[in-house]
C-alpha cells in the first residue's frame, strides 16, 4: 500500500493532508468525546450558572478553565462542540449508510434487471433530482411529525432524521451504481457465471458488486459533508435532533439568539467547527476522486 500511487498522491498533497489530519481529529474527538471533553455539557451537576456567557479566555472577564467561553447555561462551549459534532457525524455517517445501501441495491437491480423496472426507478429518480434535498427533509420530517404523536417526538427524532437526509440522497449511489452494472453485466466473468448457473443474487453481490464500489467511496465521502450541512440546517430551523442533545446545527441556532448582545462565541465557535469539519472532509472526497479516476494518473 505505500509503494501505491494513491499513497504517493496522498504524500504529494499538503492539502489533502492537512484535511486528513483535521478529520482524524474531528473523528477522534467525536468517538471520544466523554473522555478528550474537558466537561460534561449534559451533566447538569457540573454546570454552574454562575458561569453563564463569560468570554473565551483571552478577553476581559475570561478565565482560562474555559477556553472559548460559556454559554448562556454556563455551559463549556469547547466542550459542548465536541459533544455537537460527535452528534453531527452520527446523523452524517447513519444517514450515509442508508443512502448506499438504498442506492446501490436500486442501481445494481436497475442495470442488471432492465426493462420496465429499471424505467420505474430511473424516473423516480429524475424526479427526486428536481428538488432540493433540503426540502425533501423538510417533507419527511414534517410528515412524521404530524403522524407521529407529540410526546414520540423527541424519542424517533434520531431515526426521522436520519432517514429523511438518508432518503434524499440515494439517488446519485443508483444512477453511478446502474451505469457500472451495465457495462459489468455484459462482461466475459458475468456471462461466465451465467454458464455455469450461478442465480443473479450471487452474481450481484459477488461479482458485480465490487467492481462498482470505486465510484460509490467517492460519492460517499462527499455525501458525508452534504449530510453534516443538511443536518445543521434542519437543526438550526428546529427540525433536527432533539434539544437534549444538541447537535453543531443547534448550538449555532441558540448562539444566533445571542449574536447582537455581545455574546458572539456562542454562535460563531461551532459555526467555525462545522465549516472546518466539512471542508476537511470535502477536500478528501475531492482528491479521492481524482486519486480513483485512472486518466489523471
Amino acid at each position: 500500500m505505500l509503494d501505491s500511487d494513491i499513497w504517493y498522491s496522498f504524500c504529494r498533497s499538503p492539502v489533502t493532508i492537512a484535511s486528513a489530519l483535521l478529520t482524524i481529529l474531528f473523528f477522534i474527538g467525536a468517538l471520544f468525546a466523554p473522555y478528550v471533553a474537558p466537561f460534561n455539557p449534559f451533566d447538569l451537576a457540573s454546570i454552574d450558572i454562575m458561569d453563564a456567557s463569560l468570554p473565551p479566555f483571552w478577553q476581559e472577564g475570561g478565565s482560562t478553565k474555559f477556553w472559548l467561553g460559556t454559554d448562556d447555561q454556563g455551559r463549556d462551549m469547547w466542550s459542548t462542540i465536541i459533544f455537537g459534532a460527535r452528534v453531527s457525524l452520527f446523523v452524517g455517517f447513519a444517514s450515509v449508510i442508508f443512502s448506499i445501501i438504498m442506492g446501490v441495491g436500486l442501481g445494481l437491480v436497475s442495470g442488471y434487471v432492465g426493462g420496465r423496472l429499471d424505467a420505474l426507478i430511473m424516473r423516480i429518480a429524475d424526479i427526486q433530482l428536481s428538488f432540493p434535498a433540503i426540502l425533501i427533509a423538510l417533507l419527511i420530517d414534517g410528515v412524521a411529525r404530524s403522524v407521529l404523536p407529540r410526546s414520540m417526538h423527541e424519542e424517533v427524532a434520531f431515526y426521522v432524521l436520519i432517514f429523511a437526509i438518508g432518503i434524499s440522497g440515494w439517488v446519485q449511489y443508483a444512477r453511478t451504481v446502474r451505469g457500472s452494472t451495465l457495462v459489468e453485466k455484459n462482461k466475459e466473468y458475468v456471462q461466465a457465471a451465467r454458464v455455469i448457473g450461478i442465480g443473479p443474487a450471487i452474481i450481484l453481490l459477488r461479482h458485480i458488486l465490487p467492481n462498482v464500489m470505486g465510484p460509490v467511496l467517492v460519492i460517499a465521502t462527499i455525501h458525508l459533508a452534504i449530510a453534516v450541512i443538511t443536518e445543521a440546517t434542519l437543526s438550526f430551523l428546529g427540525v433536527g435532533v432533539p434539544p437534549t442533545t444538541p447537535s453543531l446545527g443547534t448550538l449555532i441556532r441558540v448562539g444566533n439568539d445571542y449574536l447582537f448582545s455581545g455574546e458572539w462565541w456562542i454562535t460563531i465557535f461551532p459555526g467555525i467547527a462545522l465549516v472546518l469539519l466539512v471542508l476537511a472532509i470535502n477536500l478528501l472526497g475531492d482528491w479521492l476522486r481524482d486519486a480513483l479516476n485512472p486518466k489523471l494518473r
